[in-house]
């Protein structure tokens, strides 16, 4: 951890030594042999190398206090331990220590008097059904012959709504295998249909292929409601068996994500939190770390356990949520018509993904590698000294102690921080931190992108998948993942050029459909302010009529400079930024900036009292809301705190207009799918980014997705300012903007 080694020496590098040399000892005895730049590395480090090895070396003749038979378990000090779990608030053991009623003499906590009993409140003020886990209630079947799934087929058949949840051999839903199938009709019962444990010793399970031909029709039909805990990944788990599952009613993840966007979702913490109950965890049933098992090897009796009270208390989450959800109309219009449409738009999606040129790619990694060295050795030349530009102690070092510049902000403990925000405050005045900020952003371009993206392609498949996660941001944002597409620094040319490596397949295009100044067009229509309302209506470019506005001079001879001042108050505007932010944007004085704002709002005085009401209706509220009903729960808008609680007032500003554009483009998916479903189109969504829809276009069909984008995604919705979108067409990504 942080040890310095031979600079530019990875692992690759490090095994072909290894191999060749047999020991470290002969790889130094033969450094004079190794050519090149890691050569002239590897003999930079020899004296360090002794050193470096005797801090990677576990010591093994230290002196012990205690003997191995003193470490034995002892009995639990329920005393102590209630100490310590209400002191650091670990309230879910507190709870489980509570419930589990024994000190350590084996008499009941509940008689000692020693705390009370626990009576959590679901955040609805109602009182849990029931608390801890009642097993003795439940009922779990395991499905191992033909006559159980044959009467659990009739019994699933019969039902109204049926819990449906995989287990499956990894988390990737583009590889994983099925292990088996559990369901749930009703509470406190369940079964688990194994396939697909290996472990010695198992018991004989019917065949994976028997069971999806048996179920496949109810699994497929729409006719028969499943209920699951995103069901988004089941479906991608059936689809890798050939089934695709039909039928898909409710999701309590998203239901919620629906109610509250700022909670964890997770099964068990849902649970904890509207049952009452502790669950079994996966790690429960297969452990941690180095001694984790696969599913396939949990035996198959833990294994119904865990899967059947999954699946048991999905549907126990969904009789809790799912009214709650109905009780508001906004919130019911946001599950129905949004999220569980866009939950199968994203499974399309993800199961499409993106063609790479992984050549190109290889390539851009190589000339990165070498512009990184060039900017190290300018580093250094600036520092004085070679240093590690990855290690934080050794750039604190050169930068607050050999430099002397002046501390910005200190980490947890107390050292200058050297985080990006405070090396970009630096460069404004120091050339040192801005040739380390290009470091770093060439390095991460390297490592996330142009060296990890050809090793994250499909070997079925020949693409890469990524995973839009939908209830992990409080703004309604959806999250890509593994890898992330969303993020790609596109700012730099660097950036941009990684975006040319996701291409069409010979005889299709890239299609990009980008909405226009979105958010800014939705702070018109939110704040009604009357110079934005006219900007927008005329087809005006904002950026230059706020300028015009700001500067006192007419749009046609605004400046370059005078636009992307505009562009910056604009948007700055819209995420709640602060004259000091907005100098440190503009590279002004802060008494400029200030100017700037005033003279913004003077001109748009809708958009102030927009604000001012904002702040105020949520410190009253506790959320606010976007344009069709989601709510933006905001913890810290009463905080004593003044950093956090004006944090929170931004962001109250801001998440009605991300939490919108997020709504809007859901609705875009929805609707280019359905069209592109109906009109049995070969053309695919292959990407959301942002405001942005990425697809893949037959040429046949370039003139018909050119002319109907714009239609669609422009008529998802009516604000009181026009959509625009803009489409361009490409041989990849890039060339597509």
């Amino acid at each position: 951890d942080n040890v310095p080694g031979v600079d530019k020496v990875g692992p690759k590098t490090a095994v072909k030594w290894l191999l060749q040399y047999g020991s470290l000892d002969e790889v130094v005895a033969h450094a004079a042999e190794i050519t090149g730049v890691v050569g002239e590395n590897l003999r930079k480090a020899l004296p360090w190398l002794p050193t470096a090895r005797k801090l990677l070396s576990i010591k093994c003749d230290v002196p012990l206090p205690v003997g191995l038979e003193q470490l034995a378990p002892q009995p639990q000090n329920v005393d102590a331990l209630t100490l310590l779990f209400e002191k650091l608030e670990f309230k879910s053991w507190l709870r489980e220590l509570q419930e589990r009623g024994t000190d350590a003499e084996g008499q009941g906590v509940g008689e000692t008097g020693s705390f009370p009993q626990p009576s959590p409140l679901d955040p609805y003020g109602q009182r849990p059904a029931s608390l801890g886990r009642p097993s003795e209630a439940r009922h779990y079947e395991t499905i191992l012959t033909e006559p159980q799934l044959e009467s659990w087929l009739a019994r699933i058949s019969a039902a109204s709504l049926v819990s449906v949840d995989t287990e499956t051999t990894s988390l990737d839903p583009l590889t994983a295998q099925l292990v088996g199938i559990s369901l749930s009709v009703q509470g406190q019962q369940g079964a688990y249909i194994p396939v697909g444990h290996t472990y010695a010793g198992a018991p004989a399970q019917l065949s994976r292929d028997h069971v999806l031909a048996t179920m496949k029709d109810w699994l497929e039909n729409p006719r028969w409601r499943k209920v699951g805990q995103n069901l988004k990944y089941d479906k991608h788990i059936f689809a890798n068996c050939g089934v695709l599952l039909g039928g898909v009613e409710h999701d309590t993840l998203l239901q919620s994500y629906v109610l509250e966007s700022h909670r964890p979702h997770d099964m068990d913490d849902l649970a904890q939190r509207h049952l009452g109950m502790t669950t079994i965890t996966y790690d429960d049933v297969t452990g941690k770390g180095a001694n984790r098992i696969s599913f396939e090897q949990v035996a198959i009796e833990r294994a119904t356990e865990y899967a059947a009270e999954d699946a048991d208390i999905t549907l126990q989450l969904h009789q809790v949520l799912y009214p709650q959800v109905e009780q508001d109309a906004k919130l019911l219009h946001i599950y129905r018509n949004i999220e569980m449409p866009v939950m199968e738009v994203l499974f399309t999606m993800e199961r499409n993904g993106v063609l790479l040129d992984s050549r190109l790619l290889d390539q851009q990694s190589q000339e990165l590698g070498i512009k990184m060295l060039a900017l190290e050795q300018e580093v250094h030349l600036q520092a004085g000294q070679p240093f590690n530009l990855n290690s934080p102690k050794q750039l604190q070092e050169i930068l607050f102690v050999r430099h002397q510049l002046p501390v910005k902000k200190k980490t947890p403990g107390g050292l200058p921080s050297t985080d990006e925000d405070v090396l970009q405050e630096l460069a404004l005045d120091h050339p040192l931190p801005k040739l380390i900020l290009a470091y770093r952003s060439l390095s991460k371009l390297k490592s996330t992108y142009t060296d990890k993206l050809p090793r994250m392609v499909n070997a079925r498949t020949g693409r890469v998948h990524t995973n839009y996660a939908q209830a992990v941001a409080v703004t309604g944002r959806l999250s890509s993942n593994e890898p992330n597409l969303q993020n790609i620094p596109v700012r730099t040319a660097e950036g941009r050029r990684i975006r040319e490596a996701f291409i069409a397949p010979p005889g299709s295009v890239i299609v990009s459909a980008d909405y226009s100044q979105i958010e800014l067009r939705i702070m018109a229509h939110l704040s009604q302010d009357k110079g934005l309302l006219r900007a927008f209506a005329a087809g005006e470019d904002v950026h230059r009529h706020t300028a015009s506005e700001i500067f006192g001079v007419e749009s046609a001879v605004i400046s370059s400079e005078q636009r992307r001042y505009a562009k910056v108050i604009n948007f700055g505007l819209i995420y709640g930024m602060s004259a000091f932010g907005l100098a440190s944007q503009l590279g002004i004085e802060r008494s400029a900036a200030q100017q700037y704002m005033e003279r913004y709002f003077l001109r748009y005085p809708g958009v102030k009292e927009y604000m001012e009401r904002t702040r105020e209706s949520a410190r009253r509220l506790g959320y606010v809301e976007t344009v069709f009903g989601r709510r933006l729960y905001l913890n810290d808008i009463a905080a004593s705190n003044a950093a956090r609680r004006q944090g929170s007032e931004r962001a109250a500003i801001n998440a009605p207009m991300q939490g919108t554009a997020a709504d809007l483009i859901k609705l875009a998916m929805i609707a280019v799918q359905r069209w592109i479903s109906e009109s049995r189109m070969a053309s695919r969504l292959i990407m959301q980014v942002h405001d942005e829809l990425v697809l893949e276009v037959p040429d046949s069909e370039i003139d018909s997705v050119k002319n109907e984008l714009p239609k669609l995604m422009n008529s998802v919705a009516a604000l009181d300012v026009p959509l625009a979108v803009d489409v361009g067409v490409g041989p990849n990504w890039e060339k597509a903007h």
